[in-house]
């Protein structure tokens, strides 16, 4: 018999014996005393993901043990990448269509985790601000309704995932709205930022809501670099039932790395441009960038770089990173929100667009199938998701843990776990 070990960081001083079963090692394939053959995933918590787009959460999530068993979005051209990522499965359904619409049937049942990575556009700087209360990011109240609905059937643990936008939203108000949503359905929350640059040579920081029907005992501490000191109010509104979760302190962030994910693309490819439009972006960088990225050109070896364009005082600028790390990607609607690669060393600058293979792979997702994905369609996915690193070391540290109970001091009421 071939076995797979699943690493959940089990503590077997602290896990009844159900629990300690449940960290075991998990047999590939296991035979009955019928002689029928049942599947690994019976043994892996299953997982419902809300707003899945192109799956990339699924792929952390996976990648820690568990199995999602239901996805849901809205957009065609985000369920065809999926679909093309994912082999067909007959224990996985894919539900396309507005959320306000998906019904409580259709869900899974027995489900321990329900992860949502609700739109961002109505809480992001780059967006109008209108929080929850807006068009796109109010998706949200869909999915409260629909674990609402769940009743019993909830699963044990959620998470909602979203820029770091969202602590500020109307003054904190719409944070402190989600959270109070999650209390009433039994869950006590715990709130971290974790940047997608401690695995990655991308800045890319988001905000995880973690809750929990049997949290574990809250860890106040004060110095935590998953709960920096704009997010300590949180804890400190005894209205609200929150909790702090003991966990490891994540890798620093990255200051270099971007150059190895580079395509390499040889200097006659097409998509470099041309000297005309090479010229007009070195005429639209201030003097200081325009200084700094020539001194760069005259170095030897190759360094790369990426590279946005902006609008300052009504005029369209372009501005390059100092450092060996991208800039946040983004949704690719609208050429601004586009990120560019410059090649610079050797008396050489060159500009293009940044590929699609690019943007996977500073997503931790270079192995993503992207043989039918149109180039703005994969884009848009990965511009529109969440780092795949930042969602495994978040399912393998905190989640699995969770849901498997090792996070939880056994025998203590639950109400000794949540402040206020």
């Amino acid at each position: 018999m071939t076995f797979k070990k699943v690493d959940v960081h089990a503590r077997s001083s602290s896990t009844s014996a159900a629990s300690q079963d449940k960290n075991a090692t998990f047999p590939l394939d296991t035979v009955d005393p019928m002689g029928e053959v049942t599947s690994i995933n019976v043994a892996r918590p299953r997982v419902l993901e809300f707003f899945a787009g192109i799956g990339l959460a699924r792929m952390g999530l996976e990648s820690a043990g568990f199995r999602v068993a239901w996805a849901n979005d809205f957009e065609a051209d985000k369920k065809a990448m999926y679909e093309a990522q994912f082999a067909e499965d007959p224990e996985h359904t894919f539900s396309l269509g507005d959320i306000a619409r998906t019904k409580v049937s259709e869900l899974p049942k027995d489900a321990s985790l329900a992860w949502a990575s609700s739109p961002c556009t109505d809480l992001s700087l780059a967006g109008a601000r209108a929080g929850f209360a807006g068009a796109q990011s109010g998706t949200f109240w869909h999915f409260i309704q629909l674990l609402t609905d769940l009743g019993k059937n909830r699963p044990d643990v959620v998470v909602l995932e979203n820029v770091t936008g969202l602590a500020s939203s109307h003054g904190g108000d719409d944070l402190t709205a989600a959270i109070r949503a999650f209390n009433q359905l039994g869950y006590s929350i715990d709130v971290l930022a974790l940047d997608a640059r401690r695995f990655l040579p991308q800045s890319r920081p988001r905000l995880f809501l973690v809750g929990a029907q049997n949290p574990p005992t809250d860890n106040p501490d004060p110095n935590s670099e998953l709960r920096p000191d704009w997010l300590q109010w949180v804890y400190g509104d005894k209205s609200l039932r929150t909790h702090r979760a003991a966990l490891p302190t994540p890798p620093k962030p990255k200051t270099e790395g971007l150059g190895e994910l580079i395509e390499d693309m040889p200097l006659s490819d097409e998509r470099w441009w041309d000297e005309s439009r090479t010229t007009a972006f070195i005429g639209s960088l201030s003097p200081t960038q325009r200084d700094r990225v020539m001194r760069l050109r005259r170095t030897s070896g190759v360094k790369y770089r990426t590279a946005y364009r902006r609008t300052r005082k009504g005029t369209a600028v372009w501005e390059v990173r100092p450092d060996d790390v991208s800039g946040c990607l983004r949704t690719a609607r609208g050429g601004s929100s586009k990120q560019a690669v410059v090649r610079l060393g050797n008396k050489r600058l060159q500009v293009r667009w940044m590929t699609p293979l690019e943007y996977a792979r500073l997503m931790g997702a270079g192995d993503y199938n992207l043989d039918s994905a149109r180039t703005n369609q994969a884009l848009f996915g990965f511009g529109d998701a969440v780092a795949v690193p930042a969602v495994a070391w978040l399912a393998e540290n905190y989640l699995m843990p969770l849901v498997k109970g090792d996070l939880v001091t056994l025998g203590a009421p639950v109400d000794e776990a949540l402040n206020g």
